[in-house]
């Protein structure tokens, strides 16, 4: 059976923030403009995630092949406190990397009383990642809301059955560990110590390799949740 897909997500922050209008304006998504110390020193602080768009290319399905066999038979330490789900639905990438974004920082984000993501992850924090797949293909009120984001971006909404060859994925720092969350990989990777202070700068690191992998390839795009400075 095919399964179900979304339109695609722009990487434009007011469009992704759109996508889940869950959160109290106290948080809010924003680009990260160069990955120089510079321009890395104004983005608003505190970060508590950090979102990578990046192209799906044949060196990058190489090395996600090598890196799953490596690190099945490493077996990575995952902290339990981690919220992780499972991507089964087509084009959803952008939304599975918000949800990743929020339940992994619950204890900084406060939620509007009505709100969909924060229904969604109470009734599925108790599940495995692939329990958590199957839940969100049949949540209508988070889908609506994704699909009507999307054809609210820039650019004009491709079709569902246009295969779209970019990735969203999501860094998060729990217990003071920096995770990459991918809902296309089978678990989530542990890329090293982090703290509140540094996820972002952590996470840009790690952000560097992806580019180094295909140099190029100039369709990368990071962005930032952070503490509303105003």
């Amino acid at each position: 059976m095919d399964c179900p897909r979304w339109l695609p997500l722009e990487s434009n922050p007011e469009v992704v923030v759109t996508s889940l209008p869950s959160m109290f304006p106290t948080w809010q998504f924003g680009d990260v403009y160069g990955l120089d110390p510079e321009l890395l020193s104004i983005v608003p602080r505190p970060v508590c995630a950090v979102l990578l768009l990046f192209p799906v290319t044949e060196k990058y399905e190489a090395f996600k092949q090598e890196e799953e066999k490596k690190l099945k038979d490493q077996r990575q330490e995952i902290s339990p406190d981690v919220y992780f789900i499972k991507q089964t639905i087509g084009n959803a990438c952008g939304t599975i990397g918000l949800i990743h974004a929020v339940a992994n920082n619950l204890t900084h984000l406060e939620f509007e009383p009505d709100s969909p993501l924060k229904k969604f992850l109470e009734q599925t924090s108790k599940m495995t990642p692939e329990e958590r797949a199957a839940f969100l293909e049949k949540d209508e009120s988070i889908r609506v809301t994704h699909e009507s984001s999307a054809q609210e971006g820039q650019t004009e909404a491709p079709s569902l059955d246009e295969k779209v060859n970019l990735h969203f994925i999501a860094f998060v720092n729990v217990g003071g560990q920096l995770y990459e969350l991918d809902g296309g990989k089978p678990f989530p990777i542990v890329h090293g110590k982090t703290s509140e202070d540094t996820v972002l700068e952590d996470a840009v690191e790690v952000c560097k390799i992806f580019m180094a992998r295909d140099p190029q390839e100039v369709r990368f795009t990071i962005i930032a949740l952070s503490k509303d400075s105003y």
